[in-house]
């Protein structure tokens, strides 16, 4: 009595959404004719009871199935789990009990939008009933009438990759990921001494044996294939986007060397345009202008000393004057590129351990002026005049893994800022970022997309070329959903 009223309590805090996620992801479990009498939550854990899916002695399914659908809330107030706990849980094998293909069309399911599900519908219209296809369907609906029809199966997802490849290509990754995750269990079984018959008789209906390789950070999933492994971005907000946009050094008296440093006209709109486009990537945004070297010092330690456990990446975009491996503060004072990275790296900010660090430098890295025979110029909307912010090293990232440094210039070259419409390479960037992140686009692709633009573009004055220059030491592909 006391768990049927622990399974009410659970019921009572579903919406109808997590109703219909449940019943989709175990479907393997409770035949679809059976779930169709199902409406409420109540019944549907009496279903799970009935299949001896969930008892008082053992709630692991139902703790995986709220796990799946993102109700950690429920599993940490009612349950006494947690999300961490899950991970562990789900890297054991054959402790999973949701299959690893329901579960990559849930996952498909959630990261759908409105149109991109129109768009679903309308392609499918000579393949699935008009009425299947009414606006009020979900995409879950829409998966399980694929699926009735034959053309959807956990050994043919030629369909469904045809449909993401017009719709999104980032929903390909993720089937793509899933079919490597299973390849790579065959390569452990072979590593393992299996014989070469046992890995062919691996078929379609084995391979709900394989959930703990679509678990998070799951170290099978990690074997399967390293290379197209993408860097976990799920969390809200993702994590601080932090610019440091120093403007006014006239106004400071900042001098180097006997020659003073002028204000950088067209930062803010620099400044602006970061600061739209990685709010629609779901970032905090932390902007500081007018900073000196000291004040640099002392924002940037704030973000490294504080928790980042529940975010999965961080952002800093610095603009700026600049010399060969520094950075100036509004005073005209240096502060050293490699210290400001260097406070994130896992030893000194434990939270960001593993995750992404990202930095972006407006700045120049050298005094001389690129030269180049022009095959096209891109000046449309551009002032005339530009001007350039002193120079930048392009390697002051740590040795350690998971940093990515994008510099706006070659090293000893100038990079160029307009006045009134901010500077080559952050304006191709935030282009670029708004372009290509719905598209499902890694970021070393997108800033090979930015190279290639800027290196397009001319300072008509000084016939003055710039080519921009990412480091960085990313395990993983780094790809910032907008979803």
């Amino acid at each position: 009595m006391e768990f049927s009223r622990h399974l009410f309590s659970i019921s009572e805090a579903l919406a109808t959404d997590d109703l219909a996620a449940l019943k989709f992801l175990s479907l393997e479990h409770i035949p679809l004719k059976k779930q169709e009498a199902i409406q409420d939550p109540k019944a549907f854990f009496q279903a799970l009871q009935e299949k001896a899916l969930v008892s008082d002695g053992d709630q692991a399914f139902l703790k995986e199935l709220l796990y799946r659908i993102n109700r950690v809330d429920i599993l940490v107030s009612h349950l006494g789990s947690s999300r961490e706990e899950m991970e562990r849980e789900l890297r054991i094998p054959g402790r999973a009990k949701v299959s690893p293909f329901r579960y990559l069309l849930f996952q498909l399911s959630e990261n759908i939008t409105t149109e991109e599900l129109k768009c679903f519908k309308f392609l499918l219209g000579k393949e699935l009933p008009k009425s299947k296809l009414n606006t009020e369907n979900t995409m879950i609906d829409v998966f399980t009438e694929m699926e009735k029809k034959g053309i959807l199966r956990e050994d043919n997802l030629k369909v469904l990759k045809s449909l993401c490849e017009k719709v999104d290509k980032s929903l390909v990754k993720k089937i793509e990921e899933y079919e490597l995750s299973l390849c790579g269990e065959e390569e452990m079984l072979c590593t393992e001494g299996q014989s070469s018959s046992v890995i062919l008789g691996v078929t379609a209906g084995h391979t709900r044996q394989l959930a703990s390789f679509l678990a998070p950070d799951s170290p099978a999933r990690h074997c399967a294939s390293s290379q197209l492994e993408v860097y976990k971005m799920t969390s809200r907000p993702r994590g601080v986007c932090l610019i440091l946009n120093n403007h006014n050094f006239e106004r400071n008296g900042a001098e180097v060397a006997g020659h003073k440093l002028k204000d950088r006209k067209g930062t803010d709109v620099d400044a602006a345009a970061l600061s739209k486009v990685f709010s629609k990537l779901h970032f905090k945004i932390a902007e500081h202008k007018d900073l000196t070297a000291k004040e640099i010092h002392n924002v940037v330690k704030k973000y490294q000393n504080e928790d980042h456990k529940d975010k999965d990446c961080f952002v800093c975009c610095i603009l700026s004057h600049g010399k060969k491996g520094i950075i100036y503060g509004v005073d005209g004072q240096e502060v050293p590129i490699q210290e400001l990275t260097t406070y994130f790296t896992g030893q000194n900010c434990h939270s960001l351990a593993g995750k992404p660090k990202v930095f972006f430098v407006q700045a120049c890295q050298g005094d001389a002026r690129q030269q180049g025979v022009v095959i096209e110029v891109d000046s449309t909307g551009q002032d005339s005049s530009v001007e350039t912010d002193g120079r930048l090293q392009p390697d002051f990232i740590p040795s350690e893994a998971d940093f990515l440094l994008g510099m706006a210039t070659l090293q000893d070259y100038v990079s160029y800022r307009s006045p009134s419409h901010g500077s080559w390479y952050i304006q191709s960037l935030c282009q670029h970022l708004e372009n290509s992140c719905p598209r499902g686009e890694d970021i070393l692709t997108i800033l090979t997309a930015v190279n290639e633009e800027v290196s397009r573009k001319l300072d008509k004055q000084n016939a003055g070329k710039q080519m921009p220059q990412p480091s960085f030491t990313l395990r993983k592909k780094l790809i910032f959903p907008v979803n």
